[in-house]
């Protein structure tokens, strides 16, 4: 079976030593996915939706690098610093994956690994060539 990985250029991917995602034989596995800006930092803190929004941009960016996108998403994991945002979440969440709808789950959590972070994502896919 062949893996292959990508990496984002956050700097915990180095620091802790894991990739973005990783493709073996038809599935691939995009690890937490936090909203970070290009140079790093939180994007949009406080903003639940753009703050969602942005984690599902990065995860999409990592399934074109490993020759997939959205439309081969099976599963999403969503971990949420307040449920009561659940909307805003959802409406990233559905603006993406509108037309191929995959199993998910939304789970508050004490906390994330910035207090400015409200969401982190996980995502599932199989592919067939």
């Amino acid at each position: 079976m062949q893996i292959n990985r990508t990496f984002s250029g956050a700097s915990w991917e180095s620091t802790v030593g894991y990739c973005r995602a990783v493709k073996a034989g038809n599935h691939i596995y995009v690890s937490g996915t936090a909203p970070v800006a290009e140079d790093g930092s939180v994007f949009a803190p406080g903003d639940a939706y753009a703050q969602a929004k942005r984690c599902f941009q990065i995860v999409q960016k990592a399934l074109q690098d490993l020759d997939a996108d959205i439309s081969n998403v099976v599963r999403t994991r969503m971990y949420v610093t307040d449920i009561s945002l659940w909307s805003e979440f959802g409406n990233a969440h559905q603006e993406f994956f509108a037309e191929n709808p995959p199993a998910s789950t939304m789970l508050e959590v004490k906390s994330l690994i910035n207090p400015q972070m409200l969401i982190e994502v996980e995502v599932d896919a199989v592919c067939f060539d």
